[in-house]
């Protein structure tokens, strides 16, 4: 009962923009294994109510964050119709106000054209996917201050807020060098004011196609309710620090590999 409580406490703050008290905090012994439990009830709840589940989000899989927000080991959650979009060319535009301390992230999202098994090589993995393509992911919390333990990130939908998927590049364009290639990637983000924040794709456990490979072996020891689908989305975590969002802002990157196509961003409250 008190987990399906948090689930509706939660969503409910989901869906009114509202902060609430840690789970951690009112229960010490709130840890991972309860954390999925409860996200797994939100998933339920919103498939009910009628959203569609269209793949997941991987979470602080950049380990140069970790000491910041005190999260040590990637978390996960799903991405839904209502909340991720795929972009017709490279410009989105964004509402901030159903987002509670929003902040951007530049990614790497794949599409899957088969469901991967846990044990896979990264070249086995490669075989399992249709396509990969730059996107925005905005994150927020519905924790204040952004501080939080793992488990609390789990339950708090893995902090997703929205996804902007931009132009997909068929897998086939990088040949065997996939991982290799993308973990290479150098990205640039910048504002209207200049550039902000820059990164390489191999601060992501190794590059992308890696986080990606660790992800399906953890997924299936520690949220196995959870399977991946063909024509699922995965993103795969920031290249560089999130930075917080306000409405009246023009983002954009800059990429080193032409294939990606760069994305703007423009914010409104």
């Amino acid at each position: 009962m008190a987990m399906e409580a948090l689930a509706d406490r939660l969503l409910a703050a989901c869906d009114a923009a509202e902060v609430v008290p840690l789970p951690s905090a009112a229960d010490p012994a709130f840890g991972l294994a309860e954390a999925y439990g409860v996200a797994d009830a939100i998933r339920a709840r919103r498939i009910a109510r009628g959203e569609r589940p269209l793949g997941y989000k991987i979470g602080f899989t950049n380990r140069g964050i970790w000491s910041r927000y005190g999260v040590h080991a990637p978390i996960w959650g799903p991405v839904w119709d209502s909340t991720a979009r795929f972009l017709d060319g490279h410009t989105a535009q964004v509402s901030l106000a159903p987002l509670v301390q929003p902040r951007l992230e530049p990614e790497v999202a794949f599409g899957f054209r088969s469901s991967p098994r846990a044990g896979m090589s990264e070249g086995e993995l490669a075989g399992c996917l249709e396509w990969v393509a730059h996107a925005f992911e905005i994150v927020h919390t519905h924790y204040e201050g952004w501080r939080f333990a793992a488990a609390d990130t789990v339950a708090d939908f893995a902090l997703h807020g929205r996804l902007y998927i931009g132009p997909r590049v068929p897998i086939d364009r990088y040949g065997t060098g996939l991982g290799a290639e993308l973990a290479t990637l150098r990205v640039e983000l910048h504002r209207e004011t200049g550039l902000v924040d820059r990164g390489v794709a191999d601060i992501v456990l190794g590059g992308p196609l890696n986080a990606l490979r660790l992800w399906v072996d953890e997924m299936a020891a520690q949220s196995p309710m959870w399977r991946v689908a063909p024509g699922d989305v995965v993103t795969t975590g920031t290249i560089t620090d999130a930075w917080p969002l306000a409405p009246g802002q023009h983002w954009h990157t800059r990429l080193s590999d032409a294939r990606l196509t760069a994305l703007h961003l423009h914010t409104e409250a």
